[in-house]
């Protein structure tokens, strides 16, 4: 039981609405957070990735991505690990010891949409690609459920990352380290 301080009124406060699916695209991004964290069986480890989408009438959203690196699966391993990898040549850094290596450096998310399948409804893909790759195309619809952004004065700065609460400790990796650990 958690006893609050004061009485919560939840008809003061919107309801969660759930994880945003934005319209298929290309927008500029970077990562601002990364930690690994265990898959739900225990068995694995994931790479989580929190990127701000940078420009455009999402600006200033979130977008998320999970990066199997350690699986019984060598498929699913396979798809991490070049995922890990269009990332690394998106940013520049070829050789990473540490996912922050990767942080606040702009990068195009290529955004698709994933339709419903089985019990899991509607969600999105990423793909990474240099900044220089392509321009961002302009996203003109918003998502069910959201109002379109006000229109913001034009600035010149690239814009900062919100701060970031410190990340929970790190899970050890499985046996014989992560896959681009491992000695050949």
């Amino acid at each position: 039981m958690a006893m609050f301080a004061q009485t919560f009124d939840a008809s003061n406060v919107d309801p969660n609405a759930g994880f945003e699916i934005y319209p298929a695209g290309k927008y500029l991004a970077q990562i601002v957070s990364s930690e690994m964290r265990p898959t739900k069986d225990g068995r694995g480890q994931y790479l989580f990735l929190e990127l701000d989408i940078l420009e455009g009438p999402f600006a200033g959203r979130k977008l998320f991505d999970r990066l199997n690196l350690v699986n019984d699966n060598p498929d699913t391993v396979d798809i991490a690990t070049r995922t890990l990898s269009s990332i690394c040549r998106a940013t520049g850094q070829m050789q990473v010891k540490d996912s922050e290596q990767l942080h606040l450096i702009p990068l195009i998310a290529d955004v698709r949409v994933r339709p419903p399948k089985g019990q899991y409804g509607e969600s999105n893909s990423i793909r990474y690609l240099p900044r220089n790759a392509a321009a961002p195309a302009p996203v003109t619809r918003t998502p069910a459920g959201y109002a379109a952004p006000a229109s913001a004065p034009a600035t010149t700065a690239t814009p900062q990352p919100a701060r970031l609460a410190a990340p929970a400790a790190p899970v050890a990796p499985a046996a014989g380290g992560l896959p681009w650990q491992r000695q050949p």
